[in-house]
């Protein structure tokens, strides 16, 4: 617990990785909490469709808790919710009004919405909304969403700054943009800490704005012999806007096909974040009697999830969309890390289904929401802090940024790199180390599932590299002597380890070693079980230098069997 004057900060999530996003600021008996992301599975981690941060140290410590506050409504920044929402105590939850809104749905679906204590903040007006020994003020910043915010909050070690993710759009598709007022008052005032978005610091200049993507649709579709298929993230309202506007200028219509994308749709239609004046978004139902040149689809998976609904597309398993030689199809976002294969594997897909694929590479058909280095140094010149976090980020872009800093003249003393769990002493005259919390990643299969153990995702690497060997005995429980098999079987190994004088080998290595004597499993099958795994591995390794998952089976049985 932090002394007087003084406030501890701390990531559970969102630093040298992608989502997850989640940190907390305490002061004596109070703590606050500021966004809560998921986070999304890596090829290494197979059967996995959820990642959560591990909120040990918050769940301890919940009666504490005197307010989440969340900066946008992004998956990586409220997707958690749902989930840890009952573990953190039911703490008041205060967000944007869409923001809000998506996070409504979400508990609503998880049934969780009746108990929720929600508190709508307008970042246009609202300030110094108190949280025990702390206020917080959002700020209006652009993103690739609208309605997202920053937070300037006021701590007894002084004003700390969370930009969230951020760009300076100067022609927002909502024409709301950044309050540039608000920064620079904060300026005025004195920052003690800024925290900073980074992950857009390798590009030069300044991001391009969201409207050039709308121009880029209008040219596509004025040029589309049939229909227009969009793929884009599910939350961004303002893309499904700029199809709207383009779909009533050339006379078509927009069928919004993903549970994810129709609720929000809906949502952000009866909020009036999505105008619709010419009603152009109509049902799949509607849209069979139109056609191909008069419809533009809106649909879900361009990360290249496989349940999603561009992969179902790509690969002809959509009950709806058939994609033929007249059809285009735009992948309006770029690969999040560790998505690209699955991703491009799509794209070829559909251009073996004859359609014209238009993606990232090819045209401006995605812009980031995320602020390139001239974003970056205005957000600095607007605040002028005396001590930078660069965060939301890889380890280079965190670097990059300090370099980007310290040209500004930020000391470089006064730039902190910090890692997940480690907690950061923050007092008027430094921010210096003081220790660690639990944290980590909890892995999840399916809402609702158990948590799937590190241990378990390395025995699904083996296997999927590796495969399995299965080793099966039969013992006397009395003596703990072998006397049926060892049976060896083998799936997935490669064929050099699963010939059959291979297995023999292994077979009768086993049976020899198991035969000695020397067993002691004895009312102990579980020592048994440990034994033969470690004489197949070794004899495996030696014999093929493969590590396939090896799983002992032990069967007592009567000593007259």
């Amino acid at each position: 617990m932090s002394a007087n004057g003084t406030v501890r900060l701390m990531f559970l999530g969102g630093l040298h990785e992608v989502g997850k996003n989640m940190a907390a600021l305490e002061c004596g008996d109070d703590i606050i909490v500021i966004d809560c992301g998921l986070g999304f599975p890596e090829l290494e981690q197979p059967g996995i469709e959820v990642v959560l941060p591990d909120i040990s140290w918050l769940r301890r410590h919940r009666q504490r808790i005197r307010g989440m506050f969340i900066t946008h409504g992004h998956e990586d920044h409220i997707g958690a919710i749902p989930y840890l929402l009952a573990d953190l105590g039911n703490p008041p939850i205060h967000a944007s009004r869409l923001t809000m809104a998506l996070i409504a749905v979400k508990l609503d679906e998880a049934g969780l919405l009746a108990n929720a204590d929600l508190h709508e903040f307008d970042p246009d007006h609202d300030e110094k909304i108190p949280a025990g020994v702390f206020a917080v003020t959002p700020f209006r910043v652009c993103h690739s969403i609208p309605d997202a915010c920053g937070l300037g909050v006021d701590t007894p070690a002084g004003l700390i700054v969370f930009t969230g993710d951020f760009k300076f759009d100067p022609t927002p598709v909502d024409n709301r943009q950044a309050d540039l007022a608000r920064l620079q008052a904060f300026g005025d005032r004195g920052v003690r800490l800024l925290v900073s978005d980074c992950v857009h610091v390798e590009s030069p200049g300044m991001t391009r704005s969201e409207r050039v993507v709308g121009e880029t649709f209008d040219q596509v579709v004025l040029n589309a012999p049939g229909r227009v298929i969009v793929a884009t993230f599910a939350s961004l309202i303002s893309r499904v806007q700029q199809l709207v506007d383009v779909a009533s200028k050339h006379g078509r219509n927009v069928v919004v096909f993903g549970r994810s994308l129709e609720r929000n749709v809906a949502m952000a239609r009866e909020l009036g974040f999505l105008n619709d004046p010419d009603r152009v978004v109509i049902s799949a139902r509607d849209a069979t009697n139109l056609p191909d040149h008069r419809l533009i689809y809106v649909i879900t998976g361009s990360q290249g999830e496989p349940m999603a609904v561009l992969s179902r597309v790509a690969s002809n398993e959509h009950r709806d969309i058939r994609v033929h030689e007249n059809d285009t199809v735009i992948i309006s976002a770029s690969p999040i890390p560790g998505n690209e294969t699955a991703v491009f594997r799509i794209i070829d897909r559909l251009f073996r289904l004859g359609a014209n694929v238009i993606y990232p590479q090819r045209a401006l058909v995605h812009v980031s929401g995320h602020g390139s280095q001239e974003d970056l140094l205005r957000m600095l010149e607007l605040t002028r802090p005396r001590h930078v976090i660069p965060s939301h980020g890889e380890a280079r872009h965190m670097a990059l940024y300090a370099d980007l800093a310290m040209g500004f003249g930020i000391p470089q003393e006064n730039i902190t790199f910090t890692e997940i769990g480690e907690v950061l002493e923050i007092s008027r005259d430094s921010v210096t180390p003081d220790g660690k919390v639990d944290t980590g990643s909890i892995y999840l299969e399916s809402k609702g599932a158990e948590a799937v153990s590190e241990l378990t995702l390395r025995d699904r690497r083996f296997l999927s590299n590796d495969g399995v060997i299965l080793i099966s005995v039969a013992i006397d429980p009395e003596t703990g002597r072998v006397v049926g098999g060892p049976l060896v079987t083998a799936r997935g190994v490669t064929e050099r380890a699963t010939n059959q004088p291979m297995l023999d080998g292994l077979r009768d290595h086993l049976a020899a070693a198991l035969g000695d004597g020397d067993i002691g499993a004895a009312g102990n099958p579980g020592y048994l079980v440990r034994r033969i795994r470690e004489l197949a591995l070794s004899h495996l390794g030696r014999a093929s230098r493969r590590r396939p998952v090896v799983v002992p089976q032990v069967i007592e049985v009567d000593s007259n069997w």
